[in-house]
């Protein structure tokens, strides 16, 4: 058994000589159509949904591993460092944002 194929991931091989390069399958969020420009302004409920996801699934793993009732520690590890690279990702984004508006301001005084 290939233990990458645990946790969803392919294992890593070389492609064939003069083989175009192709992308891995990435799992890619639902794209939502709503008029105008308001599509990022409606993705960003979609993260923060996404990310409280992963913090609950996280938390469940990380219950199951101290009442010893986890098999597997890597997948409650993974579901850890997932959720906190997604928190910090919507930390980061949401900095950006707020400079930017910062800066709106201050290009209108």
């Amino acid at each position: 058994m290939n233990p990458l194929s645990a946790v969803g991931a392919a294992a890593i091989g070389s492609p064939a000589v003069g083989a175009p390069f192709a992308a891995p399958d990435a799992p890619s969020a639902p794209v939502r159509e709503t008029g105008g420009d308001s599509g990022f302004a409606a993705s960003i409920p979609g993260a923060v949904d996404e990310l409280r996801g992963l913090q609950s699934q996280a938390d469940a793993l990380k219950v199951a591993a101290v009442t010893g009732d986890l098999d597997d520690i890597h997948a409650a590890m993974i579901a850890s460092t997932r959720a906190a690279v997604t928190l910090e990702l919507v930390a980061a984004v949401r900095n950006k944002g707020v400079d930017a508006f910062n800066e709106i301001m201050r290009m209108q005084a």
